[in-house]
């Protein structure tokens, strides 16, 4: 299969904003397309794009299925499907998904797209009723593969394998090593390329202890939260109750948060990952659901507010900082009855909190909200022109810009948005009524 001009590549990279592919995104462009591939590489190290560049020299703008990718998790469906669309091929690609209306999905694959992203319950239900055909389908992906081995997707992933007869790539990536490969994977003498390291000790990654003196550790993340100078956070609990109860006290405490768990609904999930990657939250409780099969942003502090249940856990959830020679910083909170497990060896450096605690800083960006999305057809060039010539904004002042089916999520300049809304609140966006808040 022909090999990808690296002119386009430098041209799609441009297009999105990067200068330079990664080691790990080099070193997949540097296989032969035809090669299968395991990529051992941590969440959120742009394996995304690594598997998805390539497919460029491949597809072509015909009404057939020609790429086939299965993602764990609805958001690391959309997030893939996002990422495709950031490369501007002009090729259609289509997301399937639990949650997601299926005759909204039904219509849309009536005009087949050249890149299929999915879950595997959802794209098992499109197959079994005879929405897709699969059998012009020469890559798959199965992405986060040890995630879907974990959630027992294994008897819809060999049945949608089934399916694809002329298969010519199988890329599957993994977070964890040690994982078996069914033998439905039809692995063909693989390419294995690893990027793993032992995440206790990787280079860039500091450990530190955090005595709370008393049983409840709440004021305790206050308080460390508040040496952290507004950097990016992700604070783990075990349970979805204790990531509200943690949530709750730090609103409380005017300290601005978002919590997130698998009890909530979807959209809402959806939405809470987006002020997330835009930067307009930098602190973010959630339970282990944010530790791996989620494509998120690298945070620069990990807290431990919970032990984690295994060693594996506090491997994945330190694995969200200190990435691709980054430097990052896990805390484990320890009260007076805790001891610090076996597998966290040698014993971290102990960090002393301030005596007068500080409020933590709020992030330098805040989210608008526009009730226009992608039904109504408007597009991040819209929404930016808008905002530059009725909300006299700066390019500058404008950042990151989610588009979903009802709705857009606008970063913007903390500050801002006061004077934004009153020029805005009258004016339509694309000849259309909105309401912006």
């Amino acid at each position: 299969m022909e090999q990808i001009n690296s002119d386009k590549i430098k041209d799609v990279l441009a297009r999105i904003g990067i200068t330079q592919l990664n080691e790990m995104q080099e070193a997949v462009m540097r296989l032969e397309n035809r090669k299968d591939l395991i990529l051992l590489s941590p969440t959120g190290s742009g394996k995304t794009l690594a598997f998805l560049l390539p497919l460029l020299s491949q597809l072509k703008a015909e009404e057939r299925v020609q790429a086939l990718v299965v993602a764990p998790s609805r958001e690391l469906a959309l997030q893939i499907e996002a990422v495709f669309r950031s490369l501007g091929t002009g090729m259609k690609v289509s997301c399937c998904y639990g949650g997601h209306p299926f005759q909204m999905e039904k219509r849309s694959l009536e005009h087949p797209p050249v890149l299929l992203v999915g879950t595997p319950g959802r794209l098992l239900d499109h197959i079994e009723k005879g929405n897709l055909n699969l059998s012009d389908v020469h890559t798959l992906v199965l992405d986060e593969f040890d995630k879907s081995l974990e959630m027992k997707f294994t008897t819809e992933m060999k049945k949608i394998i089934s399916h694809i007869p002329y298969v010519k790539r199988r890329i599957l990536t993994s977070a964890t090593e040690s994982i078996e490969i069914p033998s439905f994977v039809g692995l063909n003498y693989p390419e294995r390329i690893s990027f793993l390291t032992a995440r206790k000790s990787v280079k860039g990654l500091k450990l530190y202890k955090v005595e709370s003196p008393g049983k409840d550790k709440l004021d305790t993340l206050y308080a460390l939260l508040g040496e952290l100078s507004g950097e990016s956070a992700l604070v783990f609990c075990n349970y979805r109750e204790s990531v509200e109860r943690v949530s709750d006290f730090l609103t409380r405490k005017h300290v601005f948060n978002i919590g997130f768990h698998g009890g909530m609904e979807q959209v809402d999930r959806e939405q809470r990952l987006a002020l997330l990657r835009n930067g307009s939250v930098n602190i973010f409780v959630s339970t282990d659901l944010a530790a791996r099969g989620l494509d998120i942003p690298e945070v620069r502090h990990i807290i431990h507010y919970h032990l984690p249940l295994s060693e594996e856990s506090f491997v994945h959830r330190n694995g969200r900082t200190a990435r691709m020679n980054k430097e990052g910083a896990s805390y484990v909170i320890l009260n007076e009855s805790e001891t610090l497990p076996e597998y966290i060896s040698p014993e971290p450096k102990e960090f002393f909190l301030s005596a007068q605690p500080k409020k933590p800083n709020l992030p330098d960006w805040e989210t608008l909200v526009i009730s226009r999305g992608k039904r109504d057809k408007v597009s991040k060039k819209d929404i930016v022109g808008f905002l530059c010539q009725k909300g006299k904004l700066e390019m500058e002042d404008v950042g990151i810009i989610e588009i979903f089916e009802a709705s857009s999520f606008v970063a913007v300049k903390r500050g801002k948005k006061k004077a934004l809304l009153p020029l805005i609140q009258t004016e339509k966006i694309k000849n259309l009524k909105a309401r912006f808040s």
